[in-house]
């Protein structure tokens, strides 16, 4: 057992308590999750990429978004946002669709197909989760629960901790 000295602060905390190595254990758990994620991903229907996958839940978030917005959305440049769409519209996942008020504008939405396609991403991911989360210790369920909300409220409210995009 440490103290960490600052001020106010004399609790004895264990090794793992400190804000870095909880950072490094939050590390671990997000790559492991990610992993889970795509195997879920793999084992869907049709198999996609998480740059695809990525595209599709912001067009289903977005409905009707253009591609500048998609592109900006994820981070990418807008001829890669436009190859993108292109392997996806083909797919039978995404179509485009002229802007009702802008004729240079397209707008892009998801098929029913894209629609299915994410719900069984989605349906898979979350069983995945929750055979890991069966495993868990209810108790230790209930501590990450909580600890989670405090992550997202902290985040919420820290300054320039990047809240939700």
């Amino acid at each position: 057992m440490t103290d960490l000295g600052g001020p106010g602060n004399h609790r004895a905390r264990g090794p793992g308590d400190g804000p870095e190595a909880v950072a490094s254990q939050i590390a671990d758990a997000v790559e492991s999750l990610t992993a889970l994620w795509s195997v879920a991903a793999q084992e869907a229907s049709l198999r996609l990429s998480l740059h695809q996958l990525r595209a599709l839940r912001t067009v289903q978030t977005a409905p009707g978004l253009n591609l500048t917005a998609l592109a900006e959305g994820l981070d990418i440049g807008l001829p890669t946002a436009s190859r993108l769409c292109d392997r996806l519209a083909a797919a039978g996942l995404l179509e485009r669709a002229p802007h009702p008020d802008t004729r240079r504008e397209v707008q892009l939405w998801l098929t029913t197909h894209g629609q299915r396609v994410l719900g069984d991403v989605a349906g898979r991911r979350a069983r995945a989760l929750a055979a890991a989360l069966a495993a868990m210790e209810p108790g230790e369920r209930a501590a990450l629960s909580r600890g989670l909300r405090g992550f997202l409220a902290a985040q919420d409210t820290a300054p320039g901790a990047g809240g939700a995009e």
